[in-house]
């Protein structure tokens, strides 16, 4: 069963991220917003383990939250999304699991 799972909270404050990166399945999907997308920010540990994933493990960034914190520069894996692409694509995994 693939999952949807949804951060939004900054990955230098806690260890959500690397606890989900450890959780996800195949062909699971990420999505990060809010304060999370600062772990796309260059040259950080946290990048570095969003870079290592497997490519059958899709990743994701709200667009409007890479603009707020000024985020341009990110790898080619990651999809922008606005959000009705980010309702639609809730739609396409059989779970959302948002770490709260």
């Amino acid at each position: 069963m693939t999952t949807l799972h949804l951060l939004a909270h900054s990955p230098f404050t806690d260890s959500r991220l690397s606890s989900c990166l450890r959780l996800l399945g195949s062909h699971d999907g990420l999505l990060l917003s809010g304060d999370a997308v600062y772990a796309l920010q260059p040259g950080t540990a946290q990048r570095q383990a969003l870079e290592l994933m497997p490519e059958y493990i899709a990743l994701f960034a709200l667009d409007e939250d890479l603009h707020a914190r000024a985020l341009n520069e990110l790898p080619s894996r990651v999809k922008r999304l606005d959000y009705p692409a980010f309702v639609e694509l809730t739609l396409i995994y059989a779970k959302v699991n948002s770490w709260l």
